[in-house]
């Protein structure tokens, strides 16, 4: 949450200022006023605001008088003398518009209670995780102490703002404001010496004297060169490098020392090793009777599309298509672009002690947290924190980020062993979590309880569930048992029985698989022996086939010589 950024309910003395309102006046505390002094009529808004500081006022809000969309208040001339009051104004200040002013005159007069609260934190829209925002600035050094804030800014700014584009987190993009000669003027000298292009595109003298210095067309030429270098290094994929360009024009170049030239900017340029060539092209010819189309851009630009208003004043900080109502100052900018990302997209630039508190650190937030594990649902935003179920070691956590928050499916176990009961004797441990996709506990077998908070050893001989044969012997143990057999008998697990011979009390089991090992072995010698009795005789008869039939015919042998005669 941003830190002074929530005004709350104010209880001091609270100012309401008609802009045509007009006589001194003194601030009642504790009291929220409608006045119009009419010695502050005309005059500048950050002039009410400092009369109202001086008066007692704790807040301002100046009202428009007529119906019109808001626009930013430009700051006084700097010829003027009083102008070094901006710098102690301290209270808060804005503008509103015609009717919310009427409401709340309205209200007022009607004698009802009226508490205002002033909140800033939803003013930018917050779509994404990225910002996209565009600073409308000007290359002139020489407009007094506007163009120092601004060139003090752009140097405060650069490391933040090099930080948050290199990493992806915001879309920055430069633009200059940029007028016209009107066609009846083009040929003339005052046009000739503060436009480029034939009088399309100008810029005031900036020492406002068209006899000495710098014209307003090396202004134009110098705020073209600086949006062309940041076109060419966003086509090289570092469109950072703008802020080291800029900043380092405004410390060589400045129009004091006479340096604000081309050959300084070249420099600069080869310095940085950006593509002085491609820059060159970009810029074109400023005499050419021609549209420059970074120029021309630039103008349709300063048209306002939608909620984000035109562009008239310099320098415009527009986020997220909205522009800046405010200081322009590192800190202040930082928190208005911070307040622009969706909520817990924030970059870690954001959630800094300058720009707000963790509310996480107190009490965590009122959110859920093992801190065994040291694991928390509170999530620390801009905006304020946030009680989400987090995701740890690509483990997901579920539930509603107050009250609880339970890991689920695979891998859950790596994490507090997923919530469930664990506990080691020994040598021996045991778990009633599943790492799988399952997302309850389960007591391990040997087990009984909740799996969550206890798990109980099951006495396995006590409950008769195993180990139960005539000749077995139980010994129960932690998460399992012990099964013995007497009479030197070997004890068979998976069907739970003993097994073996000995010379006094065999079990029935014993002989009947001695009977069977006899019976079998009998059955495998009388079938052996009839299969041996069968190939003798074969073999036998054979024999005495061949020996009888070398002297005697027989009826089942063929006569192989025929019939024949005696001669």
């Amino acid at each position: 949450m941003k830190n002074q950024e929530k005004l709350g309910f104010f209880t001091l003395s609270f100012l309401l200022i008609l802009s045509l309102a007009t006589g001194r006046f003194v601030v009642e505390k504790n009291n929220l006023k409608v006045t119009s002094p009419d010695s502050i009529k005309d005059c500048f808004f950050t002039l009410k605001a400092w009369i109202a500081q001086q008066a007692g006022a704790a807040a301002i809000l100046v009202a428009d008088n007529k119906v019109e969309p808001l626009i930013t208040m430009d700051t006084p001339e700097e010829d003027k003398s009083d102008a070094d009051y901006l710098q102690n104004i301290t209270i808060p200040s804005a503008l509103i518009t015609k009717s919310l002013g009427d409401s709340i005159k309205s209200a007022l007069s009607g004698g009802d209670m009226v508490n205002m609260k002033l909140d800033w934190t939803e003013s930018v829209p917050h779509p994404d995780e990225r910002v996209e925002y565009e600073l409308w600035t000007n290359s002139n050094d020489q407009c007094g102490k506007k163009c120092d804030n601004q060139i003090e800014f752009l140097k405060s700014f650069k490391g933040a703002a090099q930080i948050l584009e290199k990493g992806g987190h915001t879309q920055f993009t430069p633009h200059y404001i940029t007028w016209y000669c009107p066609e009846a003027f083009t040929l003339s000298k005052q046009c000739k010496s503060q436009c480029i292009n034939h009088g399309r595109y100008c810029a005031p003298d900036p020492e406002q004297d068209f006899t000495k210095g710098y014209d307003g067309k090396d202004v134009v030429v110098q705020n073209l060169r600086q949006a062309c270098v940041y076109r060419v290094m966003n086509e090289t994929g570092k469109p950072w490098v703008w802020w080291d360009y800029v900043t380092d024009f405004a410390i060589r170049c400045p129009m004091k020392d006479k340096k604000y030239t081309k050959e300084c900017a070249d420099e600069i340029i080869k310095s940085l090793d950006i593509d002085l060539k491609k820059v060159d092209k970009c810029i074109g010819d400023p005499d050419a009777d021609v549209e420059n189309p970074i120029l021309k851009a630039e103008q349709e630009s300063q048209i306002g599309k939608g909620s984000r208003g035109d562009v008239t004043i310099l320098p415009t900080l527009v986020v997220n298509n909205r522009q800046y109502r405010g200081k322009l100052e590192k800190g202040a900018v930082l928190k208005a672009m911070c307040s622009g990302f969706q909520e817990s997209t924030e970059p870690a630039i954001c959630l800094t002690e300058d720009l707000e508190t963790n509310e996480c650190l107190e009490n965590n937030g009122g959110c859920w947290q093992d801190k065994a594990a040291n694991i928390t649902a509170c999530k620390d935003t801009f905006r304020g924190r946030l009680c989400e179920c987090p995701t740890i070691q690509g483990v997901k956590f579920a539930g509603d980020g107050y009250t609880h928050c339970k890991a689920s499916g695979a891998l859950h176990c790596g994490i507090n062993n997923g919530g469930c009961w664990r506990e080691t004797r020994g040598s021996y441990t045991y778990s009633a979590c599943v790492d799988d996709h399952s997302n309850g506990c389960k007591c391990p077998i040997g087990f009984k309880g909740d799996g969550v908070k206890s798990c109980e050893d099951v006495d396995e001989c006590k409950e008769k569930k195993v180990c139960q044969c005539p000749e077995c012997k139980c010994k129960n143990t932690w998460g399992s048992y012990e099964c013995s057999c007497s009479n030197g008998l070997l004890y068979m697990r998976e069907h739970d029985t003993c097994i073996g011979s000995g010379k006094v009390g065999t079990t029935k089991l014993s002989w009947s698989f001695l009977w069977i090992l006899i019976i079998g072995v009998g059955v495998a010698g009388l079938s052996g022996y009839a299969v041996y009795k069968y190939r003798i005789r074969s073999y036998m008869d054979a024999e005495i086939r061949g020996i009888m039939a070398q002297y005697m015919p027989l009826e089942s042998q063929p006569n192989p010589s025929g019939p024949h005669m005696d001669i």
